[in-house]
């Protein structure tokens, strides 16, 4: 896929949304009426881009049908095969023309309050944003019937995310939060340094925002559950354990490696801990692999 370079003229003022499809279906022309919305009301100058993985249900050419009238503010851009969210999402930052770039899932599990409150937080002038569902100020929307289901969740996240800081350097306790955000800085700054394709993109920009030295900030937001379907299961969090040693051996080479590399700015050297030698055994004993594809790309 073709990426074109962003215009600093539109660049000024502009905030780019990212969502990322696979087989999205009629999820991704819901999605779209909410959007249209939004861009109807919401503050300051934004651009949307739909980012379609490897898609073979017509996705992409429903997509630019439905935003055709809007076609000066929205962008859908498509690749084959499918890559894994975690290449897509880079791509969507990539061909990004905004001073501040976010993504998101595009079955919009975060509202748009979130969205702007996000984007409020890098336009303040953050560096990186992520949303937190453990900030102490986040707020969970549960029906009775999901209630079993929200309190699982609750506990992959708070198991994995112990696993994730005792390998990597990334103190947060959310890090797969579905919302994320990056100046046009960072995201320049970092990208190309990126390799991961699956699910643990996520972990791996953490890491590299870590290790260049751009500040995180952690922004509160009202999570909806609304039914039990989800991409991050018990499964996905057993095959990452792999995943995250192999981001761990990758970034502990480069941090060190980095002083020499010519980038926007230094890099900061991260003390990363060495992990128990019976979860590094375990580790190099997983298989690592790119979490699979799950249509549509919605998670929270």
């Amino acid at each position: 896929m073709q990426v074109p370079q962003p215009d600093d003229r539109a660049q000024r003022a502009l905030t780019s949304l990212v969502l990322p499809a696979y087989n999205a279906g009629g999820r991704a022309e819901r999605t779209w009426y909410e959007l249209r919305e939004f861009l109807r009301w919401a503050p300051g100058e934004w651009e949307i881009l739909f980012v379609c993985d490897g898609c073979t249900d017509g996705t992409p050419g429903r997509l630019a049908e439905l935003t055709r009238a809007e076609s000066d503010r929205v962008r859908v851009l498509s690749h084959h095969p499918n890559r894994g969210k975690g290449h897509t999402v880079r791509e969507g930052l990539r061909a990004a023309r905004g001073r501040w770039r976010l993504f998101t899932d595009i079955d919009l599990a975060y509202g748009f309050d979130d969205i702007l409150r996000l984007a409020e937080t890098l336009q303040a002038g953050a560096d990186v944003a992520i949303a937190s569902r453990l900030h102490p100020e986040s707020r969970l929307l549960v029906p009775p019937r999901l209630q079993g289901y929200a309190y699982r969740r609750y506990l992959q996240s708070l198991i994995f995310s112990s696993l994730v800081r005792l390998f990597l350097p990334v103190p947060h306790r959310d890090t797969q939060a579905g919302l994320k955000g990056l100046s046009a800085r960072a995201a320049e700054a970092v990208l190309p340094h990126l390799r991961c394709r699956g699910f643990e993109f996520d972990c791996e920009l953490l890491t590299a925002c870590k290790c260049f030295g751009f500040e995180v900030a952690e922004v509160p937001v009202c999570v909806r559950y609304e039914d039990a379907a989800s991409t991050t299961g018990l499964r996905t969090v057993t095959r990452m354990v792999g995943e995250l040693w192999k981001i761990r051996r990758t970034w502990r080479k480069r941090w060190l490696a980095a002083a020499a590399a010519p980038t926007p700015e230094s890099v900061a050297e991260v003390e990363m801990p060495l992990p128990p030698r019976a979860v590094r055994v375990a580790a190099e004993q997983a298989k690592p692999r790119v979490a699979g594809a799950l249509g549509g790309y919605c998670g929270r």
